[in-house]
């Protein structure tokens, strides 16, 4: 009798997680909204972790929006498969990058499918990623609280935890604190909330503008019982590093920007040893 397709998704469930329960340490990218820089603080977070010394997996499950690739300085390259397992490209010797985008015919190339089919890619990217030797892995995941965050967060119950990133208006907090609450529906730790573009230092004068406000974040950690992990100000130097694919951290580390984020890892390196 041949397996019915429920069967098959329970199969590839399984692979997933097991596949993930193999690395030592997972943190999930998450945002309430689009264009709050989740992706750019996932990618310079896995950056900043790699040149602390850790072999980093960063692992793109945004599908409508794959950048993390271009971010990191690898777009258009080709994967390669071996025991029938995906080689993630190498950003740099401790970087390894696995996004949908690099199955697409071309950049602008969209993804148009519908719920179940977005779910098996999430599925497929976790379980055949080819992540051995990694310390840990940073997921960029889907803005937002839908099926496919929903989906990520089932397939990897052992992560440490989610980290939501917000800017500072007040409608990126109020969606920020929906996925907060989503993070705990789903059974995830909540690691912390980021507010990143939290003031611009004009790199002429020197002087500080808020040009989104500034501590929404930190005030809605502290009303929802949470972590603050930091404030990521705006610079130019983060725009035009990745528009570039040279993530800030690696680029530009004397950037206020990158030594914000620098901090961020090392409280999460922190809390890993407080655990051990």
């Amino acid at each position: 009798m041949n397996p019915s397709p429920r069967d098959e998704i329970v199969k590839s469930e399984k692979r997933a997680q097991e596949a993930m329960s193999r690395i030592p340490h997972k943190i999930l990218i998450m945002s309430g909204k689009g264009g709050v820089g989740k992706t750019t603080m996932a990618v310079n977070l896995a950056f900043a972790m790699a040149d602390q010394g850790l072999e980093v997996g960063l692992l793109d499950a945004d599908l409508h929006g794959p950048n993390v690739a271009l971010m990191a300085g690898v777009q258009g390259q080709q994967l390669e498969t071996a025991d029938d397992r995906i080689k993630p490209i190498r950003a740099t010797p401790k970087v390894r990058v696995l996004s949908i985008a690099f199955f697409l015919p071309h950049p602008d190339a969209p993804i148009a499918w519908r719920g179940p089919r977005k779910s098996g890619a999430i599925r497929q990217l976790l379980a055949d990623g080819d992540w051995e030797g990694v310390d840990v892995l940073i997921v960029d995941c889907p803005p937002g609280t839908g099926d496919e965050p929903m989906s990520v967060g089932q397939l990897i119950p052992d992560a440490d935890g989610a980290i939501v990133v917000t800017s500072p208006q007040d409608v990126s907090l109020l969606d920020s604190r929906k996925c907060v609450g989503f993070v705990g529906q789903i059974g995830l730790k909540m690691l912390g909330i980021v507010e990143n573009m939290s003031g611009f230092v004009c790199p002429s004068c020197g002087e500080r503008v808020d040009l989104f406000k500034t501590g929404g974040g930190e005030r809605a950690a502290t009303e929802l019982g949470v972590k603050f992990l930091g404030r990521i100000p705006l610079s130019a130097a983060m725009v035009e590093a990745g528009d570039s694919g040279k993530p800030l951290v690696a680029s530009h580390p004397e950037d206020l920007a990158a030594i914000a984020i620098g901090q961020v890892a090392d409280k999460l390196r922190e809390s890993w040893k407080s655990e051990e």
